[in-house]
């Protein structure tokens, strides 16, 4: 009944990577964004509601998915499947929201799709959850997380992708550093995106073909 090793480096390494991306914005000080802010009045807010909501879906997706709670205390589970569902539809409609504050077109693009794949994928889970389709509720929520994975795996891909810039240019910097990390942050969230899909549906495909052979050899 014990989670895997591999899910709590996996839960580690996630919170590595999303705390010190965090902290600067718990100081509420719009001087401190990450991110440039054009209008400290209302996107700043969105900003962190947005943020803030989407951690909570983070840590909540994480336990969703531990034996002991889903198995030996399922009222726990579907608390915290309710607070990763509020979680997640508060982050994504804000998410929405703020896309129309980023200037960049590619990144815009980038994030708008990003939060309507997870509010969908969500809100399938959701569904399938009400509806008792608890098979397929499980296969939704694991795309859903995947998902949100997509904000550790975003930031963990840029090294490789700034070392793939490099190479691909001759191992020179025609347009200077500055460059170089303004197009790789153009296209981190597309290859976060496609990486956890890839990895998401192999997983489902495999386990899909386990329970398969597993029945066939039944029969």
């Amino acid at each position: 009944m014990k989670p895997k090793k591999s899910w709590w480096i996996l839960f580690i390494i996630s919170l590595g990577v999303i705390i010190p991306f965090v902290v600067p914005y718990l100081t509420l000080n719009p001087a401190n964004s990450r991110v440039s802010i054009t209008s400290a009045g209302m996107q700043f807010p969105l900003l962190i509601a947005h943020i803030v909501t989407a951690c909570l879906a983070l840590l909540s997706g994480f336990f969703q998915f531990v034996k002991h709670f889903r198995i030996k205390t399922p009222k726990v589970h579907r608390f915290l499947g309710r607070v990763y569902v509020g979680s997640v539809l508060l982050s994504g409609g804000l998410g929405l929201g703020y896309v129309s504050y980023i200037e960049n077109f590619s990144k815009a693009t980038s994030f708008l799709v990003l939060s309507l794949i997870w509010l969908f994928t969500c809100w399938k889970g959701y569904r399938t959850a009400v509806r008792k389709q608890f098979a397929d509720h499980r296969k939704w929520m694991i795309r859903s997380f995947g998902v949100t994975l997509v904000a550790v795996s975003g930031r963990i891909v840029v090294p490789f992708l700034l070392l793939t810039y490099y190479t691909l240019n001759n191992f020179s910097l025609p347009g200077g550093r500055e460059k170089m990390v303004e197009e790789v942050l153009n296209v981190n969230i597309w290859v976060g995106l496609i990486v956890n899909f890839i990895v998401v549906e192999w997983g489902i495909l495999r386990k899909g073909v386990r329970h398969h052979v597993k029945n066939s050899h039944g029969a």
